[in-house]
């Protein structure tokens, strides 16, 4: 099979990266990296314990507060950084078959993550050497200045649905401000990531700038979260771990960042280009096997174009090519595992029993040798109300609901009516009504007339329960930064607040 080549050494126990060093487990443990388009063991990979982590958290204390990285010049970490796009820009094509066998997304899509994540290091080098002050101009002879500095030792905690991208977006500013990392990628995904340290080896960071660990999230993650030597958390993920991950790490009073989930509205209206809609519509929830914080899972319909726009989407779902990430005629992938694949499968019979209408998809797919394999139909619901599980809840999988409205006031509050608030798209040929609608969303990251569109120039993360802060564009550079106020007295003479007196004398 075509890739084989970038299977090189995966027969072999993969290791963590820690104070600038290969590292077994502590325990000896290893587990097993499956294709989930074929369920088959493709790699063995060290098993991370709480020993591990805590060594590697005190690699990244000593690399930032006594060797000098706290020091380091932008410049320098610019170059760095440099270093890093060129040699992974080399190894675009391996590394995106990496993701694919580990993660199950087509090929096309690995292919832009790897893009973009080349983009990400070049971008944040840049930035590094930019301007990172103010000055005021305030009364009594003063200078008052403001500095930015390194927070200190991130930890970072990465999903499994963006192995890379997830992981590099993460690093690339954190570097760029001088921090030191310790980084964990998904139990279910760490290929991509361990073969990323080959390149931050190869590039010569000092011992302990950059540490990987790898392991379960209920004991790497958890001790990367609670650790009093660690001074930020950035995680990805469900909502659920994120409020484990800000308890844990409120009782060092931790900076925490978190992109959490979402169950983000794609709003179509009536005069909306009606082919673009539909092209749309599809891409906002079927891209990525619908393993997106952002994917559009709940299709708001002005009611008047229900009837033409409902089955040319449900015959074009129907049409969408499912198989291995690897063919390159595939479409849509597998889910990432046999117990994820279980629990959407659960969300579409809870779906079924809550009454909704069924009118497409829902079963898992088994022919032409998928039933090795973690593969769901395309799935399509109508007949919905805001009060169901599937319309309320993040089902991370391949499962678009359709909600009606009649104004425009509706379809806001449609859109606002979940907990989440990380995503949403409108369609419409009106520009005002567009403008109207987007700022009455609830989200942080929004569209018109497109859907999921990224730049690493401008920022992305959530309202409500979807996190807290952002990631990417200078506001990504900005999470890894402490602001310290400097005031200067230019005129060098006593205050005279309190009298000077003689000494009493008895």
């Amino acid at each position: 099979m075509k890739g084989r080549e970038f299977l090189r050494d995966l027969h072999t126990v993969q290791r963590m990266y820690i104070d600038g060093e290969w590292a077994a487990s502590s325990t000896g443990a290893i587990r097993e990296v499956i294709n989930p388009a074929t369920g088959e063991r493709i790699g063995l990979v060290a098993e991370g314990s709480v020993e591990d982590t805590i060594r590697a958290i005190q690699a990244a204390r000593r690399a930032f507060d006594q060797d000098g990285w706290a020091e380091s010049k932008a410049r320098e970490r610019a170059m760095m950084l440099l270093k890093i796009a060129d040699l992974l820009e080399q190894r675009t094509e391996e590394f995106a078959w990496l993701d694919t066998l580990n993660n199950g997304k087509p090929l096309r899509e690995s292919r832009y993550d790897m893009s973009d994540a080349v983009n990400q290091f070049r971008y944040y080098a840049g930035l590094a050497t930019k301007p990172h002050g103010q000055t005021y101009d305030v009364p009594d002879q003063m200078q008052a200045m403001v500095v930015r500095e390194p927070i200190g030792v991130v930890a970072q905690i990465i999903p499994w649905n963006y192995p890379l991208v997830m992981a590099t977006q993460k690093i690339a500013p954190a570097i760029a401000a001088g921090c030191t990392v310790v980084i964990k990628p998904a139990e279910q995904t760490p290929l991509s990531l361990i073969r990323l340290f080959e390149i931050i080896d190869q590039v010569g960071f000092p011992p302990g700038v950059i540490n990987l660990v790898l392991g379960a999230g209920e004991t790497v993650g958890a001790e990367m979260a609670r650790h009093p030597l660690v001074d930020k958390v950035a995680f990805t993920g469900g909502t659920e771990t994120g409020i484990r991950i800000m308890k844990a790490a409120a009782d060092t009073i931790k900076k925490v960042s978190l992109e959490l989930g979402g169950k983000s509205p794609n709003i179509v209206f009536a005069d909306a280009d009606y082919e673009t809609a539909v092209d749309y519509a599809l891409f906002a929830i079927f891209a990525n096997q619908g393993e997106v914080c952002s994917a559009g899972s709940r299709l708001l319909l002005e009611e008047s174009l229900y009837d033409r726009f409902v089955p040319e989407l449900v015959e074009r779902a129907k049409q969408i090519v499912v198989g291995p990430g690897t063919d390159e005629e595939t479409e849509m992938g597998p889910l990432i595992s046999e117990e994820h694949m279980n629990r959407v499968l659960w969300y579409i019979e809870e779906g079924r029993r809550e009454g909704a209408t069924l009118l497409c998809g829902g079963r898992r797919l088994t022919e032409n040798g998928l039933g090795r394999g973690f593969f769901v139909e395309p799935t399509i619901f109508t007949d919905t109300h805001p009060g169901m599980k599937i319309v309320q809840e993040e089902i991370f999988g391949p499962v678009l609901v359709i909600q009606t409205f009649k104004t425009e006031e509706e379809a806001v509050a449609l859109a606002n009516g979940t907990k989440y608030g990380l995503a949403g798209g409108i369609f419409t040929s009106d520009v005002a009504k567009a403008h109207r609608v987007i700022r009455k969303l609830r989200a942080g990251i929004t569209w018109i007339n497109t859907y999921h569109p990224t730049f690493n120039e401008a920022p992305w993360g959530g309202y409500k329960q979807s996190g807290i802060g952002r990631e990417l564009g200078p506001y990504g550079l900005e999470e890894y930064l402490e602001v310290k106020q400097i005031n200067v007295n230019l005129n060098v003479v006593p205050s005279g607040w309190f009298k000077k007196r003689s000494p009493v004398t008895s």
